[in-house]
């Protein structure tokens, strides 16, 4: 089992308009009956057992429990309701308060039912939005859709559906006209020799693009997506019922989840897509195999797969994974790919397969100036560890290297930013915080039912002595909260960002399901990600629920919508613990908040970004809209004059200028991919109105001799680095 505060799921609920005009919902679904019913009876035996022995707090699986589920479960494979009719959901409803009774005795006949059910609904669903995309829309006549889809009744009727698939690919097909007259607009503006294509034009285009995304959308369904999946999704309804981060994986996502923890995996190094029934490279992963190769290239059509001598197989036809499957594998084996390259020829390349980082989920620093001092940001994006091998790269020794290497450019202070960083090693965390702190608590973990544990950082070596920022925002979780906890609680430096972070106050495990079966003839079961513990901070208090408390809170665009673990159902509730034996090591932050507050009070920007905010807010549940095009139009038309004040948010400049450090300059000069990631992240940092103020922090922090005040108990005057 492996100890491990996990990446939050993002299912923050934000309403906002885009969603609503956007192409319409899918909703994931089973392609046929699960094939090895016995595996699955067993699969859910597994699990349930594990969550009622090692869930922090298990809960009742009685009639409560079995609507809940029902319900969750329903919502997910016809989300916006245009699947089922309600004769389908009165004959389900008679499992509505016993599927805890089918749980117990592995009767799996609710979820048989619903998904033979669905499959047969999807399948006539087919011949409805075709037949209605088949034909120009009628926008003069007076009518309003609601896309609060879960408030809404089910169809009661084939008519009543067809209504409702009628309207919503109107709204779907309305948006994209509108978006398309203004393109049209545009271009007469720029050229007024230009001819703006005829509105017939424009509505057929519209109608064919809603047609193409529907027909690659149940193509996807029906060629990528197999039973064992999606009955992993009657799974989870079971499970998350537990809380929000206890979670199954079947053995595909677990090795997608290794994969995003230690940010690396034995391959090629090339991404691929599944593009007009052909499988495409869509872009080569720096420094892999392929990448080094130099004969692989974006854009290549892959036809075949062979092994090392073995004969190439066919892959037309074959699912996205199972082409990866055979793509991947050990260090040092060959595979050789038929591809069908842009100019058309066809090229059989041989490559061997090695250890592939994925670049983007590891942490990257960059120097900026201000005032006439050097300032270090370091991006970390989550808390990576290989829990497979621990002298892999892991976030903790990442940026410990990062800081040595910004004390040689002779920065005055650092940001650490940790803005929507979802979570990632407990260990690392904790030893991560001892870069900043001498040795001492950082973070207290609890297990039902027992004392608590103290998890310390014991080397008494700072990395870095310096002024400290730590941003964060909304999307900061778990891990992140710890490193930001600990920070603040020792008062080493401030917290800025949004008004909270995400609120994931919980430990989880994951726990192979293998391990349970003494002769398993059923094929690897997967995992399960549960909760077992619950962290504090070092001050007693839990960050579950309410998250970290900014020191200096910047306006941002969901600054007045609940967000995160608060807004889950079933998450834990907030407590508190006795505070661990611990002393802050600095006094006098008070004078820096406020400077930092009256500069954000008057700061025409950030005043912008608030009313945005507020905007934002009153808008979260308009959910009506007009499908005839004027009253589409001129509502449009209102909300865009409203965005035109807010578009200036996006042309904001902080006029500083980001630079890589030395040994990453060098690495760029050999690898465009990598210069232009740099180049792209610098530029977003230049926009960074957040960046700009947590900088003008540092300034004031640095002026306070902060060095010699945070440590001058040390006896010998100096600190050793940490390796």
């Amino acid at each position: 089992m492996t100890q491990i505060v996990n990446f939050m799921k993002r299912n923050y609920k934000v309403i906002l308009l885009i969603t609503a005009l956007s192409a319409v919902l899918w909703s994931f679904i089973p392609t046929k009956k699960t094939e090895d019913p016995e595996k699955d009876k067993l699969l859910l035996e597994l699990l349930t057992y594990v969550l009622e022995k090692g869930h922090y707090s298990p809960v009742e699986i009685n009639d409560s429990f079995s609507k809940q589920v029902y319900n969750k479960y329903l919502n997910g494979i016809d989300p916006t309701k245009r699947f089922f009719l309600e004769s389908d959901i009165k004959e389900f409803d008679q499992y509505k308060q016993v599927i805890d009774d089918m749980i117990k005795n592995k009767d799996l006949s609710f979820f048989y039912l619903t998904n033979t059910r669905l499959l047969k609904r999807i399948k006539e669903s087919e011949s409805i939005y075709k037949s209605i995309l088949s034909k120009p829309f009628d926008f003069t006549i007076d009518e309003v859709i609601n896309t609060d889809y879960e408030k809404q009744p089910y169809a009661k009727n084939d008519k009543e559906l067809k209504n409702r698939w009628r309207r919503q690919l109107k709204l779907s097909v309305l948006s994209t006209i509108v978006d398309k007259e203004k393109l049209e607009k545009d271009k007469k503006e720029k050229d007024p020799n230009y001819t703006k294509k005829r509105f017939s034009e424009i509505e057929k285009e519209a109608r064919e693009s809603s047609l193409k995304s529907l027909n690659d959308y149940f193509d996807f369904i029906e060629k990528e997506l197999d039973s064992n999946d999606w009955y992993s999704i009657f799974i989870n309804s079971i499970v998350e019922q537990f809380d929000p981060h206890t979670f199954y994986f079947s053995p595909e996502e677990k090795d997608k989840f290794d994969i995003s923890m230690s940010g690396k995996f034995e391959g090629i190094g090339a991404k691929l897509q599944k593009k007009n029934e052909v499988v495409e490279i869509s872009e080569l992963i720096s420094g892999g195999p392929a990448w080094r190769g130099k004969e692989l290239e974006a854009g290549d059509i892959i036809l075949k797969v062979a092994q090392g001598s073995e004969d190439p197989l066919d892959i037309a036809g074959m699912r996205l994974d199972d082409v990866v499957k055979k793509i991947k594998g050990a260090k040092g084996t060959e595979v050789r790919l038929t591809v069908k390259k842009v100019d058309g020829t066809i090229s059989v390349i041989s490559i061997i397969r090695d250890e592939v980082e994925t670049e983007e989920t590891f942490a990257k620093s960059s120097v900026v100036e201000k005032d006439g001092k050097k300032f270090g940001i370091i991006y970390l994006p989550k808390f990576y560890i290989s829990f497979d091998n621990k002298d892999e790269r892991d976030a903790y020794k990442d940026v410990a290297l990062e800081i040595e290497r910004l004390k040689k450019e002779n920065i005055e202070g650092i940001i650490m930013d940790l803005r929507g960083n979802g979570g990632g090693s407990l260990e690392t965390v904790v030893n991560m915080t001892g870069l900043f702190i001498e040795q001492g608590p950082v973070v207290q973990v609890k297990s039902s039912g027992s004392k608590k544990d103290i998890l310390s950082d014991k080397d008494p070596g700072v990395q870095w002595t310096g002024p400290l920022v730590v941003m964060v925002d909304n999307f900061s979780a778990s891990a992140s909260e710890i490193f930001a906890a600990a920070i603040q609680d020792y008062k080493r430096g401030l917290v800025i960002g949004s008004k909270h972070t995400y609120g994931k106050g919980t430990v989880q495990n994951l726990i192979d399901l293998n391990q349970f079966v003494r002769s398993n003839s059923y094929g690897d079961l997967g995992a399960l990600k549960t909760t077992t513990q619950k962290f504090y901070r070092i001050n007693g208090g839990s960050t579950q629920r309410e998250g970290v408390l900014s020191d200096i809170i910047l306006p941002d665009r969901f600054a007045y919508l609940d967000m995160g673990e608060r807004d889950e159902k079933n998450s834990l509730p907030w407590d508190k613990i006795d505070a661990a034996p611990y002393k802050p090591i600095f006094s006098g932050f008070e004078s820096i908040i406020s400077k930092s507050n009256d500069r954000i009070a008057n700061n025409e920007q950030f005043k912008l970004i608030d009313e945005n905010a507020k905007w934002i807010f009153e808008r979260k549940d308009d959910n009506d809209f007009e499908l005839s095009l004027e009253k589409f139009e001129i509502k449009m038309e209102i909300i865009d004059n409203k965005l035109r004040k807010f578009k200036s948010l996006a042309d904001y400049k902080n006029n500083l200028t980001f630079n890589s450090l030395p040994y990453e300059i060098e690495a760029t000069q050999k690898d465009n991919i990598l210069k232009e990631k740099r180049e792209r992240w610098h530029e977003e940092l230049q926009k960074d109105i957040y960046v700009d103020e947590a900088l003008n922090v540092l300034s004031d922090i640095e002026k306070l001799d902060f060095r010699s005040v945070v440590y001058s108990r040390n006896k010998k005057g100096k600190f050793e680095r940490l390796d």
